[in-house]
C-alpha cells in the first residue's frame, strides 16, 4: 500500500449530489479507496449539468469534485434497484456518504439506522442542511443560502454595499472536510472495535463554525461586527491597499512587524506615533491609520512595494486574479496541477502529502453509469486500484 493510499482496500457509496458529498467521498477516492457514485440514470448528479463550460462530457464544476471515482446509475424510484443497492452495501461497502434532501433516505430505508442494522461495522456519514433537530431541520440547503443564514455574508464586503457570497463553495466544501474528519475517527475506532457508527454533519454547522471568531468577538463586546472588506478586526494595518497599478495585501500582525512597514513606506515615525504605538492603538486609530497608508502605497508601483516590503520582511502578497496564479512559478512549484491518464483533463489534487507524495490523479471522472453492473450484481467486484 502506498503511504499517498492510505485508504486503499476499502469501498466507499456516495449517494451525493452537487458539491458537499461529492466533495467528501472525493477526500476518500484521493486516498485510495474505491469510491462508487450513485447518480440518477437521467442527467446524472445535478452539478454534471452546472455549465458551460464542459469538458471531458461533464461541466467544469463536476470534473473539480468527482475525479477518483466510479458512477453507478442507479434508479432510486425503482425497488427492485434500491435492494440491490442496499445488498451491495451490506457486502462490501465500509463507509457511506450521502447529502441527499431531508427525508429521502430514511423513505428509501437507505438511512444509518437500517444500513447499519444490516452491516454494524458501516461507517455513514450524513452531511445534512440545517441538522437534525430545529423548525428549519426539514429544509433543503444550499452553500449561498448557508452563507447568509451562518452570517457569513454579514461579516463580508464592505459597509453600505450588497451582500457579497464567498466566491468558492466554502460551506459546502468546509461540510465535506468536517464529515471526512469525523470518517477517519471512526474508521480508527473501528479498527479497535468493529464498531461503525454514525458520523453527522450540517451545513449550517459548518457555516456557524467559520464565524466562530466573530461569534466569540460579539458574545463579549455585544456588538455585531461590522464588514470590513480586506481588514481583520482585531489588526491593523492589515488589507489590500491600491498601488498604482494594482493591488497588494499588506499584513502587520504584530508591533514589530509594525515598525519594519513603517520603515519600508518610507515613514518610521509611525511607529512612535502615540496613535499607532501598539496594536490595540491602531485598531482604535484604524481609518487615520489606513488613510496615511493608502496615500503612500498610491504612489509607487506594487511590484516596487512588494519589493520593499518582502526585503523588511513584511508579510505581504500581490492581490492576483486566476489567470495570474496559475502562471505564478510557486504555483507550479507545488505541484498540485494533476494530469489524468485516460483523458486530457488537468485537475487540483489534494492540498496533502504523505512522505512527500501526493496522492495521485488515478482516472478522470467518471462517465454516468460505468460501474452500475457492479452495484446491480451482474459483474464481478472490482479490487481497489
Amino acid at each position: 500500500m502506498s503511504a499517498a493510499a492510505p485508504l486503499a482496500g476499502l469501498v466507499a457509496v456516495e449517494l451525493g449530489t452537487s458539491i458537499a458529498g461529492p466533495s467528501a467521498a472525493m477526500v476518500l477516492a484521493e486516498l485510495g479507496a474505491e469510491v462508487i457514485k450513485v447518480e440518477p440514470p437521467v442527467g446524472g448528479d445535478d452539478a454534471r449539468n452546472w455549465g458551460p463550460p464542459f469538458a471531458n462530457g461533464a461541466s467544469t464544476v463536476f470534473n473539480a469534485f468527482n475525479r477518483n471515482k466510479r458512477s453507478a446509475a442507479i434508479d432510486l424510484k425503482d425497488p427492485a434497484q434500491v435492494a440491490a443497492l442496499r445488498r451491495f452495501i451490506a457486502a462490501e461497502a465500509d463507509i457511506v456518504v450521502q447529502n441527499l434532501r431531508p427525508g429521502l433516505v430514511e423513505r428509501l430505508g437507505l438511512d444509518a439506522a437500517t444500513l447499519r442494522g444490516d452491516k454494524p461495522s458501516l461507517i455513514y456519514c450524513h452531511l445534512g442542511a440545517f441538522g437534525p433537530a430545529g423548525p428549519l431541520k426539514d429544509r433543503p440547503g444550499y452553500d449561498p443560502l448557508m452563507q447568509a443564514y451562518g452570517g457569513i455574508m454579514g461579516i463580508t464586503g464592505e459597509e453600505g454595499r450588497p451582500p457579497v457570497r464567498v466566491g468558492p463553495s466554502l460551506v459546502d466544501q468546509g461540510s465535506g472536510l468536517w464529515g471526512m474528519i469525523g470518517v477517519l475517527a471512526a474508521l480508527r475506532r473501528r479498527d479497535a472495535t468493529g464498531e461503525g457508527c454514525e458520523v453527522g454533519t450540517s451545513l449550517y454547522e459548518t457555516a456557524l463554525a467559520w464565524v466562530s471568531a466573530q461569534v466569540s468577538t460579539y458574545g463579549v463586546s455585544g456588538r455585531a461586527p461590522r464588514k470590513l472588506g480586506t481588514e481583520n478586526a482585531g489588526i491593523a494595518p492589515y488589507r489590500a491597499f491600491e498601488a498604482r497599478d494594482g493591488w497588494l495585501v499588506i499584513a502587520a500582525g504584530n508591533d514589530n512587524l509594525f515598525r519594519r512597514c513603517a520603515a519600508a513606506l518610507g515613514h518610521p515615525e509611525w511607529a512612535d506615533d502615540p496613535r499607532f504605538r501598539t496594536n490595540p492603538d491602531r485598531v482604535r486609530a484604524r481609518e487615520e491609520l489606513n488613510a496615511l497608508v493608502e496615500a503612500v502605497v498610491a504612489t509607487r508601483s506594487r511590484a516596487e512595494w512588494l519589493e520593499a516590503l518582502m526585503g523588511a520582511g513584511v508579510p505581504c502578497a500581490p492581490v492576483l486574479g486566476l489567470h495570474e496564479v496559475c502562471a505564478e512559478p510557486q504555483f507550479e512549484a507545488v505541484g498540485m496541477m494533476q494530469h489524468a491518464p485516460d483523458s486530457d483533463l488537468s485537475l487540483l489534487g489534494l492540498p496533502l502529502r504523505f512522505d512527500g507524495e501526493r496522492p495521485a490523479l488515478r482516472s478522470s471522472p467518471p462517465a454516468l453509469g460505468e460501474a452500475t453492473a457492479r452495484v446491480l450484481g451482474t459483474a464481478p467486484a472490482r479490487a481497489a486500484e
